[in-house]
This record gives structure tokens, C-alpha cells and sequence, in this order.
């Protein structure tokens, strides 16, 4: 059992109308883990009711579904978790690159705008199937979210280079060995190339400096917000699955203040409406 804090102190930074949350794993009961993946997160289960706690805690009012690793590449959990939510909702899916046409049909009528590869432990699907992935994904018109170690993002850019849908390097790239110089250049050289983003989100998965402040992510997210602030979303990486007790879990005003802080206020309309509005596909916020 795990004590998820749903509320709590107002943040400092007050969310513009319209705010998207980019990074969330919500989950529906009566869909166990599938082989292959790492579980389903600790219990309760990270229900969408949860979220709407937080949503009015932080000020959020739009939200994007990432198809957890427990569920592999079974979306069913992800499309449930979807209707239950509504259309403040849209979800990144796991597909393998050989769905049929009626298939991504489905999937794009139950609110799925996108293809997750995740090249790390417990990914259902990894840069090997990158190319493949990313042509089934261009041709729905969706998105897709790029998790691996950041670390060797010198020797996969090229291979990056090639993907031909609009993408989204995720949680802050995961340099895990820490950020150089080179690694940033390459992160800037992605996105100039005009289909590339950058995504603010769990921090604390690839900080080497730690918290509260995590000042190595901070130093190379500034950098990437300076340099182009119309490519960065954000999220709130909940319900933080890698947070296995309740000492472990984080309070999701206090992180919101610190990564978003990183952000210009001039920014940050930007960065948490119009620029996931375009990138995920959601209407203008009336």
C-alpha cells in the first residue's frame, strides 16, 4: 500500500486556463499486468477519480494517457481510462507497427493520438522497432513519445534523426551518466529540425544531483526552454510509478514549482497550452 498525496498546498505558480498535463498514468480496475512488464503500480490503484483530485489541486484541466508498461502492449486499460475521463483526455498507446487499418481506427476513436516507444527495462517496445512504429504513426497523423538512456543519444542520433512523425524526447531526455555539453547540442540539433519536442517530466528519474532542486535536469532544461521555448511540454509524470512507498512519493505542488520554475513566465502559456494543444491535437481552449 502506498499513501498518494492528491492534495495539498496551492503551488506558487498558477497554471494558465487551458493547462495540459502531458505525462500521466491513469488506470482502470480489472485489467492485470500483462507478462512481460514490471506490475501494476502499488495499491490503491491510480484511478482516474485520483487524478481529478490532483487536476483541481494544481490547476490542470486537460490531460494526456500514456499506455503504462504493465499493460504492455495491451491498450484496453489506457482506453477505458480514457472514456472514464472524458474528452479533457487523449492517449499515447503502444502499437508494434503491423495494426491494421481498422485497428488504429479503433484505437484513434477511443481518444489514442499517439505511439509510445519505450527502449528501457520493462518497455513493451523499443528503438528497434522505431522505424516501423514511426511509419504507422505518420501515416494516422499522430505523435509519438521517445524514452531511452539519454545517455547515448550521440551515437542514436542519427537513427533520431530519420523518425518522420512529430516526436517527443521524453523525461527529459534520461541522461543518466549526466548531461555534457554534447549531449545538449545534439538535444538542440533534434529540434531544430522542426519536428522534435522536448518534455519536462519526472526529473527525478534522471537526476544524479537529487532533490528538492534537481539542478542537474534544471541546468539543461533552462537551456532547452532558452532555446526554443514553442518545443517543451510538460507533465506531472503521476502517479509516479516508480515511487514504491509512501517516503518515496513526491508532492506534486512542490515538483510542479520546481520544474516549472525552470520555465520564463512570459513561457508559460506556451509551454503548458499551446504547445500541447498543436502537438497532441486537442481543440483551442475557449
Amino acid at each position: 500500500m502506498i499513501d498518494r498525496k492528491l492534495s495539498g498546498e496551492t503551488p506558487r505558480i498558477v497554471l494558465p486556463a487551458g493547462a495540459i498535463d502531458t505525462q500521466t498514468h491513469v488506470y482502470v480496475d480489472g485489467f492485470p499486468a500483462v507478462d512481460g512488464g514490471p506490475g501494476l503500480p502499488p495499491a490503491p490503484l491510480p484511478t482516474a477519480d485520483m487524478y481529478r483530485q490532483v487536476m483541481e489541486w494544481l490547476g490542470i484541466d486537460r490531460v494526456v494517457v500514456t499506455q503504462g508498461n504493465a499493460h504492455q502492449a495491451d491498450n484496453a486499460c489506457l482506453l477505458a481510462a480514457l472514456a472514464e475521463l472524458g474528452d479533457i483526455a487523449r492517449g499515447v498507446a503502444v502499437i508494434r507497427g503491423d495494426e491494421t487499418d481498422a485497428e488504429m481506427q479503433r484505437l484513434a476513436d477511443g481518444g489514442i493520438v499517439g505511439a509510445r516507444i519505450m527502449d528501457l527495462p520493462g518497455g513493451a517496445v523499443g528503438l528497434e522497432s522505431l522505424a516501423r512504429v514511426d511509419d504507422r504513426a505518420n501515416a494516422a497523423g499522430w505523435a509519438m513519445a521517445v524514452q531511452f538512456d539519454g545517455t547515448h543519444l550521440p551515437e542514436l542520433e542519427p537513427q533520431l534523426m530519420g523518425i518522420k512523425s512529430r516526436w517527443v524526447l521524453d523525461h527529459h531526455a534520461k541522461i543518466f551518466g549526466g548531461a555534457t555539453q554534447q549531449h545538449i547540442d545534439v538535444i538542440k540539433r533534434l529540434i531544430d529540425t522542426g519536428n522534435v519536442w522536448f518534455k519536462f517530466a519526472g526529473c527525478y528519474e534522471s537526476s544524479n544531483s537529487g532533490g528538492p532542486e534537481f539542478v542537474d535536469v534544471g541546468d539543461v532544461a533552462r537551456q532547452i526552454v532558452s532555446h526554443a521555448s514553442e518545443r517543451v511540454l510538460w507533465g506531472t509524470n503521476w502517479p509516479h510509478n516508480l515511487a514504491k512507498t509512501t517516503a518515496e512519493y513526491p508532492d506534486d505542488g512542490a515538483l510542479l514549482d520546481t520544474v516549472l520554475g525552470w520555465v520564463p513566465t512570459d513561457s508559460l502559456e506556451q509551454v503548458l497550452v499551446s504547445n500541447p494543444q498543436d502537438f497532441f491535437g486537442f481543440d483551442r481552449w475557449a
